[in-house]
């Protein structure tokens, strides 16, 4: 049976911005400030070491019954059961990647124009990742989403959109009255000295905006 999702608080890592010793440490204390929903990244990763960090990484989730959202590698979602997979433009189609996983997998799908959006839609996906809103280090070369784009997919799907790079909180505010249902955080938590105390913040952001 297909997880549900609260999209509040998205928290996908970077080990490279991490201000912990550990990816674990990072996690948990993102769950523990309120992250909802944890996907995994990990671009530089060998397939064994993105499979043992999966293994680690959803311990966690597990012990606090938040979904674990595995990037790109629908192997490494499968072999570790995780609540799904999220995939890019440039990934597998999403499409294909629903047959694989099933009806019973989250399939996200980022997306950065209406015509994208409304692909994924028909392709299966569960939700959208839509973005890059502002420019951000964790990906130089993506294509800017403006605001009134992102009204249109609004208008257009009816899925669940969540917002991603250069999202923190001073940034939040600008989505109120968007009628998004997240915000996805790379920099924003996972850099943060105190990712606990910065995920309740950002979570109280994100709640207030998603009531106006």
């Amino acid at each position: 049976m297909k997880p549900k999702i609260d999209y509040s608080l998205y928290l996908v890592t970077d080990r490279k911005l991490m201000s912990t010793p550990t990816l674990e440490d990072a996690v948990k204390q993102a769950i523990d400030g309120g992250t909802t929903l944890v996907q995994l990244r990990e671009k530089d990763a060998s397939s064994l070491e993105f499979y043992q960090t999966a293994v680690k990484i959803k311990r966690i989730t597990d012990a606090n019954h938040i979904p674990l959202i595995i990037n790109d590698r629908v192997d490494i979602a499968l072999a570790v059961d995780a609540a799904g997979v999220h995939v890019g433009q440039s990934d597998l189609p999403a499409h294909i990647v629903r047959s694989i996983i099933g009806k019973n997998k989250i399939l996200g799908v980022s997306a950065s124009s209406l015509c994208e959006a409304v692909q994924a839609q028909k392709d299966g996906a569960d939700y959208l990742g839509v973005g890059a809103m502002f420019a951000t280090g964790t990906k130089t070369d993506a294509k800017l989403v403006s605001m009134e784009e992102l009204k249109k997919i609004r208008s257009a799907v009816d899925l669940p959109i969540v917002v991603i790079g250069g999202i923190n909180r001073k940034t939040i505010p600008i989505f109120n009255h968007t009628g998004i249902d997240g915000i996805a955080v790379v920099s924003a938590l996972i850099s943060a000295k105190d990712i606990s105390s910065e995920a309740g913040i950002l979570k109280n952001l994100s709640l207030r905006m998603r009531m106006k």
